[in-house]
């Protein structure tokens, strides 16, 4: 292999898809070639320089997703809030207050308005520029006409090359994994639902075994994919959200899926319902990975299927309160609890797997719909199916993040903060070039306060770095123009390619000397006015160097050890919100009884934890924690939460109408296991930040089961000695939470490691 293909090799590693590669390119021809006809063609410096910035931002800072037509109609949206920024940015300018309160209101609306959609997400350090460019340059209102000129010139030519220029084919790296994942567990569940009911002619338990290990090795693989995928920490699209949730569902599900594979040889035998349930789920699984293959297939075959499963596991449930009696109250003889239990493992794990897939396929039609929506739609962030108008959805996700913990708010904030000191300093100290020091703040900013490889102090470094090179190429070329119009366009492809090929704060450096370049082409200056640009732009560094520290500086890993701590702690409390419910629906019937509103709450918390894990798996350089550990803990709270959705829509479904027979016994029961795992996550999202130690994994009880069954058979049996569904469900909600204590003992062992812990809980 020769220099060039290793360089390309490295290059394809460290920029997958060639994406930065692709912007880089279509801005190194587009933008000197408007900069040129504006300055050379039209004479009309502002509009060339208005041109220049817009092309940058529109193809350098941003790239949109889904189909060509939705990315056509992206670009066109963003020309025309760049339309907004630079009229509002020019009238703001005319005195210094209105300047930097306006600079404050807009950065901070911009910027948390990523919280809404992907699309705006996207477009964050591309709006700002669009409006931190023109109130740095206080001018005359009869001067909006030329800069909205530059403006338009640069969205049309945005337009065009995102369509001609090297187009993007929409693609997910995690289709394909996923589709393999769900192929792999219908094949299990089909394998076993032979096996259980087919004995002897039906698969052995070796081929049974060989499965599940199929199952599990396909997940392990798109766990790998997942975190080898470059993701922009706030860009995924509604349609890349779902399956990014999908990758922990599937994870979850591999999990389950070994739980319910036969244990021995001789386990016990299903029964033609569970065989029914297992065989429905696995034709299910299949329609999921055809969708993941294919998004635009229609979701009607999917939707019938999961009706048909909903439909078995309501026949499951009746043929187990058929199967099992229990001896009456009076009778001297108490039933064997292991044996008890041990009769309604197999339905148990029947209706758990059937629920992980439902949740699974939940998620899939979530996608495939979220690739259908329309523009409007995707611009306001509407998850697909809501109910709620495109608006509502919108104030729901803001409301989600409008927390004090939420670390897209601080974000805000910050650069809110910073953009507003940048210009009212340029303002004050009346700096010659004001742009500059905004920029400089605006750079430094880019980095996010989650990130602790993209930092202030190597973006700092890498401005510097830039001004000074920029300084010592313009003393070797002087006033040479055509030299500086050379130089342009490979200053502009280095600047798009370094960050992804080598580094941030190279790419800071470039994006610097670009600008240096840029701006030299149209006030030619010498190397005085340079020095005094780079003082300029350490100022701007300066600032927001000060403001970074002084809000929220902490790492990733901390940040992500907040997150995990929060939802741990509303996960814990939406299972004991639902087994309140389920033991109200002991009683009355649950069409009369309010469903547990702890759920909302576990789901904003678990939003937040999505984006911090993602910026995570972002951020350039070494792990503070591992990976491995780090996916364990956060498929913890998947699995916490799936268990808590699994009780809710067991007592959801069920029959209402029974008599009031006393059932305290049972109820308490429920109760008093749901308190101690509760109590236990609440320990460990304590320990998560530092408030206290990670707990102990929970001993298993080994009385509990025979409390359980003595009180079923006390509370909950009809005249014949046969229980009731409701026995039977309180049975299943039991162990529901008994999975729940099970999945305590990776938690632990992840977020009690040594690495963990130094990264996890943030500096006092």
């Amino acid at each position: 292999m020769n220099r060039t293909e290793k360089l390309t090799a490295r290059l394809r590693r460290r920029d997958p898809g060639l994406a930065a590669t692709r912007r880089a390119a279509r801005t190194a021809i587009v933008m000197p070639l408007l900069f040129a006809v504006c300055s050379q063609v039209l004479h009309a410096p502002v509009t060339g320089t208005f041109a220049a910035f817009g092309a940058f931002a529109m193809l350098l800072l941003v790239e949109f997703t889904g189909p060509m037509a939705q990315r056509l109609r992206a670009q066109a949206a963003l020309t025309a809030a760049w339309l907004v920024l630079v009229s509002l940015a020019t009238v703001a300018t005319r005195t210094v207050w209105t300047a930097t309160a306006a600079t404050v209101l807009v950065g901070f609306v911009v910027l948390f308005s990523g919280v809404v959609s992907s699309v705006l997400a996207g477009s964050t350090t591309s709006l700002l520029l669009g409006f931190v460019l023109p109130v740095s340059a206080p001018a005359p209102l009869a001067q909006l006409p030329e800069r909205l000129t530059g403006v338009l010139l640069a969205g049309a030519a945005s337009v065009i090359a995102v369509a001609v220029l090297w187009p993007r084919r929409p693609a997910d790296p995690l289709g394909a994994p996923a589709a393999q994942v769900c192929r792999a567990g219908a094949e299990q569940l089909r394998t076993d639902a032979e096996h259980s009911g087919s004995r002897p002619a039906g698969p052995t338990f070796a081929e049974c075994r060989t499965c599940a290990q199929q199952t599990r090795a396909a997940a392990q693989s798109l766990q790998q994919v997942f975190t080898a995928t470059p993701y922009r920490p706030t860009g995924l699209s509604a349609e890349s959200r779902a399956l990014v949730r999908l990758v922990d569902e599937l994870t979850w599900l591999s999990a389950v899926l070994a739980e319910a594979a036969p244990a021995a040889e001789d386990g016990p035998p299903g029964t033609e319902q569970s065989a029914a349930v297992r065989r429905t789920a696995a034709a299910v699984l299949d329609l999921c990975a055809e969708l993941l293959d294919d998004p635009g297939v229609p979701t009607d075959r999917l939707g019938a299927r999961v009706d048909e499963l909903h439909r078995a596991l309501a026949e499951l449930e009746e043929a187990v309160v058929d199967r099992l009696p229990v001896p009456d109250a009076a009778a001297d003889t108490r039933p064997d609890p292991d044996g008890f239990i041990d009769s309604l493992d197999v339905s148990f794990r029947c209706q758990e797997v059937a629920f992980v897939v439902l949740q699974v396929a939940r998620n899939v039609a979530t996608s495939c719909a979220a690739h259908r929506r329309s523009w409007p739609e995707r611009l306001l962030g509407r998850e697909p199916g809501a109910l709620t108008a495109p608006l509502s959805s919108a104030r729901e996700r803001a409301a989600a993040h409008l927390q004090p913990h939420s670390v897209w708010l601080h974000n805000s904030i910050r650069g809110a903060i910073g953009l507003g000191i940048g210009v009212a300093l340029a303002h004050q100290a009346n700096v010659q070039h004001a742009f500059w020091v905004v920029l400089g703040s605006l750079s430094v900013l880019r980095s996010n306060a989650l990130n602790t490889g993209q930092n202030a102090f190597r973006a700092l470094g890498g401005t510097l770095a830039g001004s000074v090179l920029g300084a010592a190429l313009l003393q070797v070329i002087g006033h040479n123009t055509t030299a500086l119009r050379f130089l342009l366009p490979i200053a502009v492809l280095v600047a798009g390619i370094v960050p992804a090929a080598v580094s941030f704060a190279a790419g800071q450096a470039a994006f610097t000397v670009t600008l240096v370049i840029l701006f030299n082409i149209a006030e030619p200056a010498g190397v005085s006015i340079v020095l005094l640009r780079i003082e300029d732009i350490a100022l701007g560094c300066a600032v927001s160097l000060v403001v970074g520290l002084f809000f929220w500086p902490r790492g990733a890993s901390a940040a992500v050890g907040k997150a995990l701590a929060e939802a741990y702690e509303d996960s814990a409390r939406y299972l004991l919100g639902v087994v309140d419910y389920a033991v109200a629906c002991c009683t009355f019937t649950p069409a009369a009884i309010e469903a547990p509103q702890e759920g909302r709450r576990a789901a904003a918390a678990a939003r937040r934890l999505d984006d911090a894990f993602r910026t995570y798996l972002a951020e350039r350089g070494a792990k503070s924690v591992p990976l491995g550990e780090m996916t364990t803990l956060v498929t913890g709270v998947v699995g916490l939460r799936v268990a808590a959705d699994a009780v809710l829509e067991l007592w959801r479904r069920a029959a209402g109408g029974q008599s009031p027979e006393a059932r305290a016994a049972a109820q308490k029961e429920l109760v008093v296991m749901a308190e101690r795992v509760a109590r236990w996550y609440r320990s460990l999202a304590d320990g998560l930040v530092g408030d206290g130690e990670v707990p102990d994994p929970l001993e298993p009880d080994p009385t509990n089961n025979a409390r359980i069954v003595e009180a079923v058979r006390r509370d909950l049996h009809d005249g014949g000695g046969r229980a009731t569904g409701t026995g039977v469900r309180i049975i299943w909600t039991g162990d529901h939470l008994e999975a729940a204590r099970r999945l305590q003992q990776p938690i632990a062992a992840a977020a009690g490691s040594a690495d963990a812990r130094a990264a996890l809980i943030p500096s006092r």
